[in-house]
């Protein structure tokens, strides 16, 4: 046998098999998002549909622990994915996606049914093929992650400012360059999470590495989702 050919066949075998890898685990992490959505929206929809559930919760100061309380998860994830078993990433992921469901049952005592499925498919065609352009180009988007990361701050920063002086034009620019900074960070968190998959790692790493990765695309859809009803939703 040709030792050229021979060597040419196992490089490819082993690109083959890299791919395929790869594509499950992306597969995984679009799972793991799709499926975190399902459980915000169920518990969304379940609580601001039912006034005993509610009441309770926003007409009351526990609002603002319900409020907070995704952030803390997110801070919490941050710090102990490393030492986490990837069964413990999984439910800590799913107990966020549900605390996030109520932290997101106002929208539904504020807008229409229509306007909010409105703007989620909205929401997914742009996330779609952000995302998709993330995977597919070979431009490298790490220079722009320190930008994004930048302009992230600013948009907390003035969204905290702004829920003490009640500006509608400073809303209308945090909005606008919120979607911004969310959609370029979908398709630089994607390319990211693509760039980290390892064939070498075992089953635990990789399916850690897909749970993180998935709650970083859920995080920039839903905030994506949030302040494009500021554009499209129509309130009750």
């Amino acid at each position: 046998m040709n030792p050229i050919n021979s060597r040419y066949g196992a490089v490819a075998g082993t690109q083959a098999a890299f791919d395929e890898g790869l594509r499950q685990h992306m597969l995984r992490v679009y799972n793991y998002m799709a499926l975190g959505l399902v459980i915000t929206g169920l518990v969304a929809f379940v609580v601001g549909s039912t006034p005993a559930l509610y009441v309770p919760i926003f007409g009351s100061p526990l609002k603002w622990v319900v409020m907070l309380a995704p952030l803390a998860f997110v801070f919490f994830f941050s710090f102990r994915i490393q030492t986490m078993s990837a069964s413990t990433a999984q439910i800590t992921f799913w107990a966020f996606c549900a605390v996030m469901g109520l932290s997101l049952a106002s929208v539904f005592l504020v807008f229409t049914g229509m306007s909010i499925a409105r703007t989620f498919f909205i929401t997914a065609t742009m996330f779609g093929a952000t995302s998709l352009y993330g995977y597919v180009t070979k431009r490298d988007l790490s220079r722009m992650g320190s930008f994004l990361m930048m302009g992230l701050i600013g948009v907390v920063i003035a969204s905290i400012v702004n829920i003490f002086l009640g500006s509608s034009a400073l809303q209308f620019a945090v909005s606008v360059i919120g979607i911004v900074v969310f959609v370029g960070l979908t398709a630089y968190d994607t390319q990211n999470i693509k760039e980290q998959y390892s064939e070498n790692y075992d089953q635990e790493s990789n399916q850690k590495l897909a749970v993180f990765g998935a709650l970083s695309l859920y995080l920039n859809f839903v905030n994506i989702f949030q302040l494009l009803l500021n554009f499209t939703g129509e309130r009750e």
